[in-house]
């Protein structure tokens, strides 16, 4: 049996273990980055059809990890401002103005990023072992290993979980999770659109729907429409044409006729917390640790949070300090803790407000984003929440 020693194991190359790999190997710690798959190294010429919104705090974190000058910036577009509305046609604009920031945030493909990250763990050279399922963990009083099914061997002081929403480590350090199913599904696709989106993201807010159009560059826009699972499976079964004339009728062509160009992808929707995102060890990040609905636009950046919080964490600690004690573990926690919990009661908050039938809430609701229009302080606050 071969047998690796380093200091921390990684199990996990999803966008957050990638990260995560990275900061510690920059912390001098080592490094060791395991995943069942082969990682996907091509990129395609046609848009991904999984983006994200970075917020500027997760870009300036990733500049900052030597990732972001691997992007290729040709295909990120900047967000300069975002539109609410409601089904009564209440709208917020949030602009970065309102903050005196050059930008809300920007608009990455899955695939670019993925590449980027990928082109530093090479840089850093950090051990990856990839296609490689895991068999058990083993704790002693000073490490623990982790097996895999090639007989590998690997023994580190802490281990961390960053291997997604059915996380293999989670359920073997015996940590349960809390689930609340929202019945819904997001559907995913991008459109040429006929007008220009001026760098907006647009999002319309329904009973138990949300729609948004994201922008990439040129007049090319990311649809995000997640509605209930029945309604869902009915529009799945459009042709991508008549699905984007209903999705241009949706926000009553606000960008004028839309032009299908990518696949439809679907994926259902909840949200899930880990009970608790320590066992002996153990650290959980990103969706192994939280799930949360993409109504946030911010499931990514939590998860780079999560990565920030223990690089932060060991950057302030005594080198010689044992990271995998439930001590230090603790403070990890603590910190993160209470993000989580209260990203998750403004989604379930939102998603209570936008669907109530109670005729009073929705006076109530509609009158808030009318007065938030003329609250500049209230929306440079509700900015750098929305940028951190």
């Amino acid at each position: 049996m071969a047998e690796i020693k380093t200091d921390i194991i990684v199990v996990g190359a999803g966008l957050v273990g990638l990260s995560a790999a990275i900061a510690l190997a920059k912390q001098h710690k080592k490094v060791v980055l395991v995943d069942a798959k082969k990682p996907e190294m091509t990129k395609q010429s046609a848009w991904d059809e999984r983006i994200y919104a970075l917020t500027p705090g997760s870009e300036a974190w990733l500049e900052s990890l030597d990732v972001w000058q691997h992007v290729e910036a040709g295909r990120v577009n900047t967000i300069h401002a975002m539109h609410l509305w409601d089904d009564n046609d209440e709208k917020l604009v949030l602009s970065d103005h309102d903050a005196n920031l050059p930008k809300l945030g920007v608009i990455v493909e899955n695939q670019n990023l993925m590449h980027a990250l990928w082109q530093q763990i090479k840089t850093l050279g950090v051990t990856t072992i990839t296609d490689a399922n895991c068999a058990f963990m083993k704790n002693d009083e000073q490490h623990i290993s982790l097996h895999l099914l090639n007989k590998t061997k690997i023994v580190a002081k802490l281990i961390v979980a960053a291997d997604g929403v059915n996380s293999w480590v989670r359920g073997q350090a015996g940590i349960a999770v809390k689930q609340i199913d929202f019945h819904q599904t997001a559907i995913v696709t991008n459109y040429l659109a006929e007008k220009d989106h001026q760098n907006i993201a647009r999002q319309w807010f329904a009973s138990h729907e949300t729609l948004a159009l994201l922008p990439l560059v040129g007049k090319n826009v990311s649809l995000v429409w997640s509605v209930l699972t029945e309604r869902a499976d009915q529009l799945l079964k459009l042709s991508s044409e008549v699905l984007a004339e209903k999705v241009a009728q949706q926000v009553k062509y606000a960008l004028g006729d839309l032009q299908p160009i990518g696949k439809t992808l679907s994926f259902t929707l909840n949200q899930q917390t880990a009970t608790q995102l320590i066992a002996e060890r153990v650290l959980l990040v990103g969706d192994a640790a939280h799930q949360i609905h993409p109504m946030a636009g911010q499931g990514v950046n939590v998860g780079f949070r999560d990565v920030m919080a223990i690089e932060s964490l060991i950057a302030n600690t005594h080198a010689m300090r044992d990271i995998g004690e439930l001590a230090f573990l603790r403070q990890y926690e603590r910190v993160r803790g209470m993000d989580i919990a209260s990203m998750n009661t403004l989604m379930t908050g939102l998603d209570y407000l936008f669907a109530s039938d109670s005729a009073m809430v929705k006076k109530a609701t509609n009158w808030g984003l009318r007065q938030l229009n003329g609250q500049t302080a209230i929306k440079k606050l509700l900015i750098q929440q929305a940028t951190a």
